[in-house]
Parts: C-alpha cells; structure tokens; sequence
C-alpha cells in the first residue's frame, strides 16, 4: 500500500507538470535547447574573406590593431617606430571649399591608392606626407594635383608611376579607395605624419633609383624607402606650408608625341634640384689603385659615397674599411692576402 500511495503521488505530479505544456502546444519553445545547427543568422565575412578584398597578408592587417600596424620592408619592421630624429613638416592645410578641395581630395587619394593601397596606415600617411612636402617645396608645383601629376605627358619620367604606366586603367576597389580617401582627407585637413620628416623621395625596396646614394635616407615606412633633400634644397626655411589653391583637373597631362630627354624639365632631376640651391656633390677622390689582371695600369681615382651626417660622425669612410686583420705567417707572399678581407674594396 506503501508503494503504491508513493507511485500514485509521483504520477499525480507529473501529470501536474505535463498538462499546461500539451494545453500550449505553442510553450514548447521554451524547453528548447540551443542548437546552433538551427540558427538562421549567419556571420558576416570579414573584409579579407569578401570577393576582391583580400591580398597576400590580408588577414593579418585587418586583424591587427591600429596602434600596432603591420610592419612590412626591410627586416619585417618599419623604421617609422622609432623616435622622429630630424625636422618635422608642419601642418598645411587646404579649407578652401568647393573645386580647390574636391580636386586635391581626388588627386591626393589617387597617389594614396595606387602607390600604397594595400600597405598599413603609417605607409599610406608617409606618402601623402611626401605629395604635400612638394607642394610646399619651392621646386615643384603649388597645388595638390600639380605634384601628383607633374610628368605625366611622358611615357617615362612622370614624378608617380602610376600616372604614366597605365595603372589609372585599373577600376579602384571601393574599399580601399574609401580608405585611402579618409587618409587624404586628414591630411588636407593638417595633419602631420611626422615619421616621414621633409621627405620629398621614396621607392620600393626592391629597387634602387640613381638618385638614392646622394639624397638623404630617412626611413623603410611600410614598402618604401624615403629620401630628403640634402643641403638648402632640404633646409626647413626653404619649405612654406601655405596653400595658395588654383588646383588644375584632376587628370594626367595631355601625353606628347615626341620628347627628347634633353627637355626634361630640371624639377624632375632630384639631383638637379640641389645643385640649383647650391649643393655641390661630393667629388672626392680615393687614392689611385691598380686592379689585378688591368693592363691599362692604375686606375681613375673614384669618388668616396656621400654619407648623412649622422654617419659621418660616427666615422664615415673608416667605418666601412676592413682594420686590424690576422697577420699570416709560414705563408707565400703571393698568396698572403689568399682569404683575406680586402681592406679597400674598390682595389
């Protein structure tokens, strides 16, 4: 009986569970367990996972935080993280509204995509920082478009490849225009990337232009290398930062037909340039050496490198010249130096 009164009372409480959920058919939701196979909202894809957005290393940028960005070039780092050691631009802004504006923003964002649409924040802001050191240069155009398209009648020579080789064929991805657009536009509004100094130069890494030995390095900022001026042509006197407007189309050049390379105007000579404010270029000569095998006998004398100032005060010359190498004993001369370091390597 015992049993059967506890049977009874078990029933009598499952019965008392059961009946509100079969008179509700619609409550059975609520024991539902959550199965994420049955979920109708799907995540969206992150930028590098859409059609036409990714590029080698993609997920790694979109990943990475602002303040530690990418670090791309030169030994997988960006000189652009250390302390700003030479003079600094200052703040040029363009507040003129309407066509002087909307020009320099087309032009500006062009530069920026096109030379470093796919390189991290601190790439893409050294390169905006370069177009409007130019425009505050004295040796290049006034205006924003002025700079970016200066050259671009020419087939070679054109001040930024992208004008005159063919890669303004190519339909912007609107990503990352609009992304190099809000780097344009705070530049335009004043901002500074300090990293960059006074530069008025840069090239990839994975070239070397003639000019480079005898301009100023400063920085590997992302995929390029950046360059100042050397002498008065890079003195911060010579820059003004003020915008005058006056913006042409932002367009390249009408391309001329013919063009001998003797016209070519002396701004786009980096080289030039200095010489134009009086920089005379380091002509120096080492002493004279006879090469082994040469039957002309000695040599011309050759120039020593320039070097920045900072390394010619750590040493210069002597810091590249091999010193206090092992003697050789036991040895024929004629095969003394068999091994050796050349001490001078241009003998």
């Amino acid at each position: 009986m015992r049993l059967h009164r506890r049977w009874a009372l078990a029933a009598a409480m499952l019965g008392a569970v059961a009946l509100p959920a079969f008179a509700e058919p619609a409550g059975w939701s609520r024991f539902a367990i959550a199965d994420a196979g049955t979920a109708d909202i799907e995540p969206a894809p992150m930028p590098f996972e859409q059609t036409g957005a990714g590029f080698p290393g993609s997920a790694f940028y979109y990943l990475e935080s602002e303040s530690a960005p990418l670090r791309i070039g030169e030994g997988i780092r960006s000189d652009s993280d250390d302390a700003v050691s030479g003079p600094v631009a200052r703040s040029l802004r363009v507040d003129n509204s309407g066509v002087d504006r909307s020009r320099a923003l087309q032009c500006l964002t062009a530069a920026i995509y096109y030379e470093a649409a796919s390189e991290p924040d601190a790439g893409q802001r050294a390169v905006a920082q370069v177009v409007l050191n130019r425009v505050a240069h004295p040796s290049y155009p006034k205006t924003v478009c002025g700079v970016v398209y200066q050259g671009s009648e020419r087939s070679t020579g054109c001040q930024f490849s992208f004008t005159c080789d063919g890669s303004l064929a190519r339909r912007p991805q609107r990503l990352f225009w609009d992304r190099a657009q809000e780097v344009a536009r705070a530049a335009l509004s004043g901002y500074v990337y300090a990293p960059a100094g006074l530069a008025t130069h840069y090239h990839t890494v994975q070239v070397r232009p003639y000019w480079a030995p005898s301009l100023n390095y400063l920085a590997t900022i992302g995929a390029h290398r950046f360059y100042s001026f050397r002498g008065g042509a890079g003195s911060p006197a010579t820059f003004r930062y003020a915008y005058l407007g006056g913006e042409p189309v932002a367009a390249p050049h009408r391309r001329e037909d013919t063009l001998s390379s003797a016209s070519t105007p002396a701004a786009l000579d980096p080289l030039a340039v200095q010489r134009a404010f009086g920089l005379v270029e380091p002509t120096a000569a080492a002493p004279t050496v006879s090469r082994p095998g040469s039957a002309a006998g000695p040599q011309a004398p050759e120039a020593s490198p320039a070097y920045t100032s900072e390394v010619r005060e750590r040493g210069g010359e002597s810091l590249y010249r091999a010193q206090n190498l092992p003697g050789a004993q036991g040895i024929r001369g004629e095969y003394a130096n068999s091994g050796r370091w050349i001490a001078d390597p241009r003998s």
